[in-house]
């Protein structure tokens, strides 16, 4: 008997922290070869996804936030689809926050839900934030907000805006076709800007450091969901130096585009990717 009362106890304990993966739209990255008129543009939070079902707000990899429940109390019963952010390069702050089995409901006070599409509706881009408009000015949840979206006439413009943005300590731009409906999975119909690349590989080895970096980190021998290796040097602070990220972890970097052999070119350490709740 007791047996059984503890095998439904694990049961709860993990229904209650897994969901379904949501089926949510996932940016290309722009290169600069569509018609910027046709899209919206809204700033790129550097914050986490979150997928409202109409009861839990829900990782993209299927895991539940624990969210105090007065912060989702007057959300909408429909689903959603958005980021929880801080501000402006705040997002280890963020990440301290939302993976905490047991919210704490100071922290939780500074977080807000930005909103910027609703997955089951069937209607354009366009319609479906007129509809987000009205969700969100009925809600009374002040921790409930539409992420402001506008419109550009052209690439130049697109570019001011993304050198003001990253000026100001942002991270880049996200494009919504006007007359997308909402596809599940990656595709052109809503595209990321930024004035960089980045992507994760995989940290094989650690080489040590010359000159004042002797007896620490060099550089990162990593390697590309390709196969391919190459090394990373740059980005570390010296705290990392001293206690780099583990063999075997994954890690995000920047670059500005690659070699002819697919090597990414002047790559620089950003963050060891950790795996939200």
């Amino acid at each position: 008997m007791r047996i059984t009362l503890l095998i439904l106890l694990l049961l709860f304990n993990y229904s209650s922290s897994y969901a379904d993966k949501p089926a949510l739209t996932l940016a290309k990255t722009y290169e600069g070869n569509v018609d910027i008129s046709q899209y919206w543009v809204s700033e790129k939070l550097d914050g986490v996804r979150a997928y409202w079902n109409g009861k839990q707000l829900i990782s993209r990899q299927g895991n539940i936030y624990s969210a105090p429940v007065w912060f989702a109390q007057y959300f909408p019963k429909q689903a959603l689809d958005g980021e929880l952010w801080l501000a402006r390069g705040q997002f280890q702050d963020l990440i301290s926050i939302v993976r905490k089995k047991h919210a704490i409901d100071e922290e939780w006070k500074k977080v807000r839900y930005f909103v910027f599409d609703l997955p089951h509706s069937e209607q354009t881009f366009s319609l479906r934030l007129k509809a987000l408009q009205t969700l969100v000015k009925q809600s009374k949840s002040p921790y409930l907000h539409l992420l402001k979206q506008y419109r550009l006439a052209d690439k130049t413009a697109l570019m001011q805006t993304l050198n003001q943005i990253v000026d100001a300590g942002g991270e880049g731009l996200m494009l919504h076709h006007a007359d997308a409906l909402y596809h599940v999975g990656r595709n052109a119909d809503l595209l990321k800007v930024k004035p960089y690349y980045d992507a994760e590989a995989t940290v094989i080895s650690h080489i040590e450091g010359k000159g004042k970096f002797t007896g620490l980190l060099g550089s990162l021998l990593v390697e590309m969901p390709n196969g391919k290796r190459f090394k990373i040097g740059s980005g570390f602070d010296l705290q990392q130096r001293q206690n780099p990220p583990a063999i075997g972890s994954v890690v995000t970097y920047r670059y500005h585009g690659k070699t002819r052999k697919g090597i990414p070119r002047f790559a620089s350490f950003l963050r060891v990717r950790k795996n939200i709740l």
